[in-house]
């Protein structure tokens, strides 16, 4: 399962969680199975979200979304994020 990974320095947690909340239909309507929100311990501001997808196209299309990039702005992230897609890897079959 394709998990798209975003890591970003926000201006106020607060609003920058309002904005990700109202966000949820948009995610919804392209594809997004599962979501979750981390915060580094030492700094809430500095905030980790995890989409998955069933297929890596899918995960690619949401990144480049406009509604994403325009939420992002509204939202009060700082400086370009980082991002990065991964697949969960298989067991070992050793």
């Amino acid at each position: 399962m394709p998990t798209l990974f975003v890591r970003h320095e926000v201006s106020d947690y607060a609003t920058w969680r309002r904005v990700y909340d109202a966000f949820a239909p948009v995610q919804k309507a392209n594809a997004v199975m599962a979501e979750a929100v981390y915060q580094a311990a030492d700094n809430p501001n500095d905030v980790t979200v995890t989409h998955e997808f069933a297929t890596l196209e899918a995960a690619q299309a949401f990144g480049k979304l406009e509604e994403l990039r325009s939420a992002m702005r509204t939202g009060g992230v700082l400086g370009a994020p980082t991002v990065w897609l991964t697949n969960k890897a298989q067991n070992d079959p050793r």
